[in-house]
């Protein structure tokens, strides 16, 4: 064997992968499809002010519509971070029919780790146990105590700031010292609970650091709220700035950039996987190299296309998929901009700094019981409370000195409530292979088949009407409000298509995240995901991440794989 493990992808999982298994004494080669980027010194942009950009930061608009059309749609891409995401030209992907997919993706070494949200919060066993409850999907093998202990592990590591609230739906964790609510979010939080007790609006729980890790070569965070260009400071959890310099550190680690897996060779008679092939993206050369086990980072839809394009004769539909459940059941959260409300009687108060963070309001429907219209499951709100700037001018009219001095002044406070819906699993939402086309490595076309259900449309029309009640509440003057899903993958929480069950025959995954039918593949990204719940996934990825690395180093020392 060349290695002992080998995993596929670098990004937050990949990463936490390569960490946990060196530190475990295996000697490990991470595979990532992208460039290189060096820690700190690869960022080029983190410093630079727009009047050092060629387009001060708006970005070249005939580039974007020509090979960013997707990737522009994210919130993060500006031209400061435009290299941090994929070109969609070079990278196209198949849709089908009726389907709108907005698939946002980093194809470097780090993944979405440089531009992701940041955004940590624990399931609850309302999460783990809502498929049993209603009977959507297939029911959890594992619970939240299962979890808990992995949760402390990779939140003590990464840096997660945060308020305790004793919340049973949204469990606390090992937090720094949280961010403060500004003045307006104070008072709308006051105000929600004053009225509806259950109902709790929190700073975001983010991983962004609010006390320095100088051991670790990380400070504290700079309030500069720009994460997505990189951050040298080390101040958020990028694989960059965390996990890899751990996994470094070890001597057990070997990375190869710009190799993208093909697929995964697998014999017969021993039930195992026997080599990992990949393309050199420069050279178009094809290389297989061995281990004695693989762990599937490449991100939930790229690690159920390599199981799609890992046939044989003993697997003609896809590795892993005895059960021809491979694909299928993906998800990603509905979410809509609930409302938006006018904060009058805050003009004396401003703030300082940009905070990277907003605020949640943790999930409150569907819990003891049931009481959404017309839905099973929960959403929950993030967004907050902010003032214009002198960016409000280009709505205003005006001319002169005095609306120049108008604009050097900060503008009314707005409290803005985004929701989030749970995504009921459905086997009609689907990933194939498209082998009519091909990309630039000669690889099948990924196809993705996804629609919002009647559920999911219930849940954001309910959280409208919520999110208005709330901000009326508060004294605000709701201005606009949508109950309508943006398309899928807006909230970029793709997962699912490699699920997890107690079941082989309805199920990719056991309990360890361990393919039932390949005892040497470990599948820890967002595909291994078995329903979406409404907080964001990525906190569950690497705890579940970290849980299956220590099960693979005891089996491996057992003897059972």
């Amino acid at each position: 064997m060349d290695f002992d493990a080998i995993v596929v992808g670098s990004g937050i999982t990949g990463g936490w992968a390569a960490k946990e298994l060196t530190q475990a004494g295996l000697k490990v080669l991470m595979i990532e499809r992208g460039r290189d980027i060096r820690h700190a010194q690869d960022y080029t942009t983190e410093m630079k002010a727009p009047w050092e950009m060629p387009f001060r930061g708006e970005g070249d608009a005939d580039l974007f519509a020509r090979d960013y059309p997707v990737q522009a749609l994210n919130r993060h891409f500006t031209e400061f971070t435009q290299n941090h995401f994929v070109n969609d030209a070079q990278n196209p992907y198949a849709k089908g029919e009726d389907t709108a997919f907005t698939w946002f993706r980093s194809y470097q070494l780090g993944g979405r780790s440089l531009t992701w949200g940041r955004q940590c919060y624990r399931w609850s066993d309302y999460d783990f146990g809502a498929n049993k409850r209603d009977g959507h999907g297939t029911d959890w093998p594992i619970r939240y105590a299962d979890i808990a202990p992995w949760y402390d592990k990779v939140e003590s590591f990464i840096g997660v700031s945060g308020a305790k609230e004793g919340l049973t739906q949204l469990p606390d964790g090992q937090f720094q010292p949280p961010m403060a609510l500004n003045a307006v979010e104070q008072h709308v939080r006051k105000e929600i609970l004053s009225r509806w007790p259950e109902r709790c609006l929190t700073v975001g729980r983010t991983a962004n650091m609010t006390e320095a890790k100088p051991d670790e070569g990380r400070a504290a965070c700079q309030y500069r709220s720009i994460c997505a260009r990189g951050c040298s400071f080390g101040a958020y959890f990028s694989t960059q700035s965390s996990t890899l310099p751990a996994a470094q550190k070890t001597g057990r680690l070997t990375v190869i950039t710009d190799a993208v897996v093909e697929a995964l060779d697998y014999d017969p008679a021993t039930r195992r996987i026997t080599g990992v092939r990949y393309v050199d993206t420069k050279t178009k050369r094809r290389r297989t190299v061995t281990s004695r086990i693989v762990f599937l980072n490449a991100g939930a839809f790229n690690s159920v296309q390599i199981l799609l394009n890992s046939t044989s004769a003993a697997n003609p539909n896809g590795l892993a998929n005895s059960s021809g459940v491979l694909g299928t059941h993906i998800m990603d959260h509905a979410n809509t901009l609930s409302a938006v409300a006018i904060m009058p009687g805050f003009e004396g108060h401003t703030s300082f700094g940009n905070r990277p963070t907003g605020v949640v309001v943790a999930r409150y429907r569907n819990m003891e019981r049931m009481d959404g219209a017309g839905h099973t499951r929960g959403y929950s709100f993030q967004g907050g409370a902010l003032q214009s700037t002198w960016t409000q001018g280009k709505r205003m009219a005006g001319i002169g000195e005095d609306y120049k001095a108008t604009l050097q002044k900060p503008g009314p406070w707005r409290m803005v409530l985004v929701g989030f819906a749970d995504c009921v699993p459905r086997a009609t939402n689907r990933l194939t292979l498209d082998r009519s086309k091909t990309d630039a490595n000669g690889l099948p076309l990924l196809k993705v088949d996804f629609a919002f259900g009647k559920e999911e449309h219930a849940a954001l029309a309910q959280a409208k009407a919520d999110a208005a009640e709330m901000l009326t509440a508060a004294g605000g003057k709701v201005i606009m409000g949508l109950d309508r899903p943006g398309p899928g993958g807006t909230a970029i929480h793709e997962m699912g298509g490699a699920r997890m069950g107690a079941d082989p025959a309805t199920s990719v995954l056991n309990k360890w995240s361990q393919a039932h039918d390949v005892p040497n593949l470990f599948v820890t990204d967002g595909a291994q995901m078995s329903s979406s719940a409404c907080q964001n996934p990525s906190l569950t990825y690497m705890a579940l991440t970290a849980r299956a690395c220590d099960a693979a180093v005891r089996m491996l020392r057992e003897g059972k794989i």
